[in-house]
């Protein structure tokens, strides 16, 4: 229990130290480049956090995840274990031939 609540306060830790860098990185390139090449105003530290929250929604868009990649892992498992010998040997010839059909290997 209180090495979820760990892992989960380092990912948050982790977020706001990439946000304040990525923050304090587009001001000072900003500050550094554009004024001068296209006679833009400078910008202060919260026009710069607004600038990379704009350019990751138009960007980046906003994806939420809802299993965890080891929780597909362990669904994945579960299925897999639950068919039989012969639904196995169905599901790896299909993957077989669609992998073939999409890669164009014979």
């Amino acid at each position: 229990m209180i090495k979820n609540i760990l892992r989960g306060a380092g990912m948050v830790l982790l977020f706001v130290a990439a946000f304040l860098l990525m923050g304090f990185a587009v001001m000072h390139l900003w500050n550094w480049l554009l004024p001068d090449l296209f006679h833009l105003p400078l910008i202060n530290i919260n026009q710069a956090f607004g600038l990379v929250i704009l350019s990751k929604l138009l960007f980046g868009g906003v994806r939420i995840h809802t299993l965890q990649p080891m929780g597909k892992r362990r669904l994945w498992k579960a299925k897999w274990e639950s068919m039989s010998d012969d639904e196995r040997d169905n599901f790896k010839k299909e993957f077989a031939e669609r992998c073939k059909k999409k890669w164009g290997k014979e």
